[in-house]
Formats: C-alpha cells, sequence, structure tokens
C-alpha cells in the first residue's frame, strides 16, 4: 500500500496522524474488497481547489474535493485526492460538525469514488452516506486504540 499525504499552503490539523490515516483507509478499502496501490491525498486551499475545479471539471465554483482515478482495476485503487481544508472547516460549521469527523469523512469519500460508489442520484447519495458513516465508525474505533 502506498498512501502518500501532502498539506500544500495549509496547516496539518493536530489530529492527522499520517499512521492512523494509512491504516484506516487500508481497512477501509480491504472492507469494500479493494487494496491501495497507490493514494496520493493533497490537503489545499480553497482558492487551490477552485483553480482546480475551474481548470479540470469546468466548475466555476468552490469544492471541498476532487477525485481523479488514475486507473482503479482489478481491485487495486490509484488515484488522487485534492481536499480544500478551508472548505471542510467550513462544511463542518455548516452542519455542526467536528471538524476532525467532517475532514475523515471528505477523504473516506474520495476513496469511496475510486472504488467505484457515485453520488449524482438520490439512492446513490443514500448509499454515499451509508459508506461514510461506516468508515467514520472505522476510524473512531482505530483512534480509541492508538
Amino acid at each position: 500500500m502506498a498512501v502518500s499525504i501532502y498539506f500544500q499552503d495549509v496547516r496539518r490539523p493536530y489530529f492527522a496522524s499520517n499512521h492512523l490515516i494509512y491504516t484506516w483507509l487500508d481497512k477501509l478499502a480491504a472492507h469494500h474488497g479493494y487494496s491501495i496501490a497507490d493514494l496520493n491525498i493533497i490537503f489545499v486551499t480553497d482558492e487551490e481547489l477552485l483553480a482546480m475545479n475551474r481548470q479540470f471539471l469546468q466548475h466555476d465554483y468552490y469544492t471541498d474535493i476532487i477525485t481523479f482515478d488514475l486507473g482503479t482495476s482489478e481491485r487495486l485503487v490509484m488515484g488522487e485526492l485534492y481536499i480544500s481544508l478551508d472548505r471542510v472547516k467550513d462544511n463542518a460549521r455548516q452542519f455542526n460538525q467536528k471538524y476532525q469527523l467532517e475532514f475523515v469523512r471528505v477523504i473516506a469519500h474520495g476513496l469511496l469514488h475510486l472504488i467505484g460508489y457515485q453520488d449524482k442520484k438520490s439512492e446513490q447519495i443514500v448509499e454515499m452516506r451509508a459508506c461514510e458513516s461506516h468508515a467514520i465508525e472505522l476510524y473512531l474505533s482505530l483512534n480509541e486504540r492508538k
């Protein structure tokens, strides 16, 4: 498993333990029948992700995550997750959620997209939210053990 985590012009949250994130993502992927071959998680500013959203997706709005699938197949995940920490913080405030849990939810959301989950239709959204909730529970159980 090759997971790399980068903080680009943003401050690493105190709770963002690489070891915990690696362990959690490995278990989460395995729960869905996948292994992580190569996953880069890059945390950026709102402005950086907005520029990427415009350039790559032709969307002119802020978002919390952009996921690039770099060839997920044969039950192996390969991709990049670009995450706006500004947006994650705002989402946490807006939804009255702890910042750490929103941080985890957004990472899980990206991995779930790479595994094949979608969120365009209402039934897909329900399934995605259930998978995100399971991912958060898994993270919390691992975090308690450390």
